[in-house]
């Protein structure tokens, strides 16, 4: 083999080691990490499924502007919300941004991220009924609740524990307990102020009578203990969408 054509095929297999590895730290780079964010399937305006079985909601749309900003991909997988934080630190998801409470028992399991939003609860009964927030939840009536829920958990320790004659029924989900209520099983329901005012929006034969909180009832997203770089990159990108023209036009767009 002359000098020439040793050379060339010197040079050749460089070119070639570049080449590859060049495609290698390019398909690195293109490569995102995919998070599973955990929804509740029925709890709009934040999170659902929608009539064509995708995912919505405000909180869906957060994090799809906030992954898109931050650099990563996001799946949202609905789940049972009385399960959600178990799944969560089963790792079956990574994260939960759908309405979650920030609440003292919850902090001892998982991690929060800055809080976003503040609610309060809110008692919903039939058009026709003569219960106000006090009678509603007192003299033996029987209150709906969902699950897991904050508000289930309130009227536990501060009607039922206390010796307040109120019973509740535990459903799945609201809309199931919404249900009973306009059949009269139930004598009223208790649910986040933002997902009763969509309930009344879209259904009839129904009012408020009341909503009520201690002013400290904020939804932040959820993380495990030990996801501490997640949960940096979740708190960076609610800062950026809640500085962005995108925040009030979400809040717009979902009546919050």
């Amino acid at each position: 083999m002359t000098k020439n054509k040793s050379n060339l095929l010197k040079f050749v297999i460089t070119f070639t080691i570049i080449f590859l590895m060049l495609g290698i730290i390019i398909n690195q780079a293109q490569e995102k990490k995919v998070y599973i964010n955990g929804i509740d399937p029925d709890f709009p305006p934040f999170a659902y499924v929608d009539k064509d079985g995708n995912p919505a909601g405000f909180d869906v749309e957060a994090v799809n502007w906030i992954a898109q900003e931050m650099g990563f991909e996001v799946k949202h997988q609905p789940t049972a919300w009385d399960t959600i934080i178990p799944t969560l630190n089963a790792k079956k998801i990574d994260f939960i941004a759908s309405g979650l409470s920030v609440t003292e028992e919850r902090a001892k399991v998982i991690a929060y991220t800055i809080p976003y939003y503040e609610h309060k609860w809110s008692l919903v009964v039939r058009a026709d009924s003569d219960l106000n927030i006090v009678t509603g939840l007192s003299q033996g009536h029987t209150v709906g609740v969902q699950r897991g829920t904050t508000g289930a958990n309130w009227i536990e320790d501060n009607l039922i524990k206390k010796g307040v004659d109120v019973k509740i029924k535990v459903y799945d989900t609201f809309t199931l307990a919404i249900e009973d209520l306009l059949n009269g099983r139930i004598d009223s329901a208790v649910q986040d102020d933002t997902m009763v005012k969509e309930i009344l929006a879209a259904r009839t034969g129904l009012k408020e009578v009341g909503t009520w909180g201690t002013g400290e009832e904020k939804y932040a997203y959820g993380v495990r203990k030990d996801d501490t770089e997640l949960l940096e990159l979740l708190n960076e990108g609610l800062r950026r969408i809640m500085a962005s023209p995108k925040w009030s036009e979400l809040k717009a767009k979902y009546g919050i």
